[in-house]
């Protein structure tokens, strides 16, 4: 750890492999050796993985998961408060995805105290650059719901959802979400990742009807990341993003404020809504 963060407190979140041992990094590596006390999802894969790596873990690791985590928030602020440098990992994967995380690091935030991050391997970013979809603009939206009005709700939204959707899925429920996946849009593209970095890694793609008929005889095993391309975006006329746009550069917006707004608003490409607005403000940069 450098010299500034070894005076004061810190948080630090740090992304673990998500099978591949290998795929830890030297300043995770360098993050877990030193720290002061290492907050986990599961002390036994984590002491597991320190093990693994040759990092002595006695006293030092503290279970935090979805059920304690509100709880143990005030004893993380409390450790980093009283300088002490804390480790924040989940099983696998980068903490506060989908993971325990997300309040600690709010409530340690929130005082103004030091959050940092050695990050690494994610299963969402995995996942969504080797799917073959689209990667400027995408979603996440977490764990699929078990409940039929919740699921009915999150597939209408994903109908209309124009960005790349990544989404995390049981192997029990895949067959099922898929069927109705394709029920509601066949035709659109999809990825099914399984057991990303690990042994019997496979990625299928292809239209949701296709995906559906090749997992439906299967039983389906292992950590699961269903990618789904974005609803065909409507058509949007030049004219109107000129429109748009003039409208928001004269009530005082920035050319990158207006043009991120109405990519967002019209669906359109943020790059080309960007040159637009530059071209509506003449020597503006942004």
């Amino acid at each position: 750890m450098d010299e500034s963060s070894a005076r004061s407190g810190s948080l630090i979140l740090v992304a673990t492999p998500l099978g591949n041992l290998g795929d830890i990094t030297r300043r995770a590596v360098s993050v877990l050796t030193h720290a002061d006390v290492i907050y986990c999802e599961d002390t036994r894969r984590t002491r597991a993985l320190l093990s693994a790596l040759e990092i002595p873990s006695a006293g030092r690791l503290v279970a935090l998961h979805a059920h304690n985590e509100a709880q143990l928030s005030q004893r993380v602020l409390a450790d980093v408060a009283a300088g002490r440098q804390v480790a924040l990992v989940s099983d696998a994967g980068t903490p506060g995805i989908s993971d325990p995380g997300a309040r600690v690091v709010a409530a340690v935030a929130g005082a103004g105290l030091n959050v940092s991050t050695a990050p690494g391997a994610s299963a969402v970013l995995g996942a969504l650059c080797v799917s073959g979809l689209d990667t400027e603009h995408f979603v996440m939206d977490g764990f699929v719901p078990r409940r039929a009005g919740e699921r009915r709700d999150l597939f209408a939204a994903w109908s209309r959802e124009p960005r790349t959707i990544v989404a995390f899925e049981s192997p029990q429920r895949l067959c099922a979400t898929l069927e109705e996946l394709a029920a509601l849009f066949p035709e659109r593209s999809a990825a099914v990742v399984r057991e990303l970095t690990k042994l019997h890694e496979e990625v299928q793609r292809g239209t949701l009807a296709e995906l559906a008929a090749r997992f439906a005889a299967r039983e389906v095993r292992g950590e699961v990341v269903l990618v789904l391309a974005g609803a065909p975006r409507a058509h949007v006329d030049e004219q109107s993003v000129r429109e748009a746009l003039r409208e928001r550069l004269e009530a005082g917006a920035s050319v990158r404020d207006a043009a991120s707004e109405v990519a967002a608003r019209l669906g359109v490409a943020h790059r080309v809504a960007y040159e637009l607005a530059l071209a509506l403000r003449p020597g503006t940069s942004a």
